[in-house]
């Protein structure tokens, strides 16, 4: 069998309803609810399942709700393809899906990675209601071009830069409203296909979310984690990383980094990953994929 790489989704990806196959038909997929029920303090299934849609979209409850699904989606692989699983060489996550793809790879079990991301979550949350700010994605337009744009448009006192390399034509930028405002109509002067403004709160891998360090450095500093026991590619740089220490201080540095995702994805090619399996809520990974290197299998498991 093909080695194989999985890959997790970001936030961006939940919707109402996700989950609901898993929850309804796969025992140990409720058991990763009831448990997160215990460890949140409120019913994360209901939650996805019912919304509303404003309060899953809110970064305190995205983030958990997609650590729990995508991992609910793994249980479905593991007991319907445990051959796929065992192939599995190494593994990605965008953004706060590198939670779940540690967790698989265990650098930390599961009640240690929900809390660290309910507190990531809350963190980040805290951050971006000190500032207005977004992100906005860019396609069409190379990733450079992009960057020289932010130069551009940026005013004194502001943030603005690329927050994800995701493929080639696709750049997310970030930082303050009214600066990704003027970004986005420039970038269209400039050709771009389009841009599109995120739902997320804030001005996700800036430095404007340095004050969410401090209170995920406390808990993952406090958390036990232990060596991955296959290689997990690191946002920041897009290496792989196995030691507990090393990952510790990436996580902290993600917040306020680029998000190197086609870096990532061209280092495992490189490395022997032969396939892929995006596991979780929505195709969006599988899509990148196929603009980085059109060859190259990506099945989803999707919910």
């Amino acid at each position: 069998m093909k080695r194989v790489g999985f890959l997790f989704p970001g936030q961006g990806a939940q919707f109402v309803g996700m989950g609901r196959v898993l929850v309804e038909s796969l025992p140990q997929a409720r058991q990763l609810f009831d448990q997160a029920r215990e460890i949140l303090g409120y019913d994360l299934a209901q939650l996805c399942l019912e919304g509303p849609s404003d309060k899953l979209d809110s970064t305190v409850h995205s983030q958990p709700a997609l650590f729990v699904t995508s991992l609910a989606a793994l249980e479905f692989l593991r007991v319907n393809r445990p051959d796929y699983v065992a192939a599995c060489g190494a593994v990605a996550g965008l953004s706060l899906g590198e939670f779940t793809a540690l967790t698989v790879a265990g650098v930390m079990d599961f009640a240690t990675g929900l809390r660290i991301v309910q507190r990531r979550g809350e963190a980040m949350q805290r951050a971006a209601d000190m500032r207005p700010s977004g992100m906005v994605s860019v396609l069409g337009l190379p990733a450079e071009q992009v960057e020289q744009l932010c130069q551009e448009v940026v005013q004194p006192g502001e943030v603005l830069r690329v927050a994800n390399y995701l493929c080639p034509g696709n750049t997310v930028v970030s930082g303050d409203r009214a600066a990704c405002q003027r970004l986005a109509e420039a970038a269209v002067a400039k050709g771009a296909m389009r841009t599109v403004p995120l739902a997320v709160a804030g001005a996700f891998h800036t430095e404007l979310m340095a004050p969410a360090m401090e209170g995920l450095r406390q808990v993952l500093e406090s958390a036990e984690l232990r060596p991955a026991r296959i290689p997990v590619y690191a946002n920041v740089d897009a290496q792989p990383h196995q030691d507990p220490e090393e990952i510790r201080q990436l996580l902290i540095r993600q917040l306020v980094s680029p998000v190197r995702w086609e870096a990532s994805m061209r280092r495992m090619l490189a490395d022997g990953i032969e396939a892929f399996h995006e596991i979780g809520p929505g195709r969006v990974l599988s899509g990148l994929l196929k603009r980085i290197d059109r060859k190259i299998g990506c099945e989803t498991i999707a919910c």
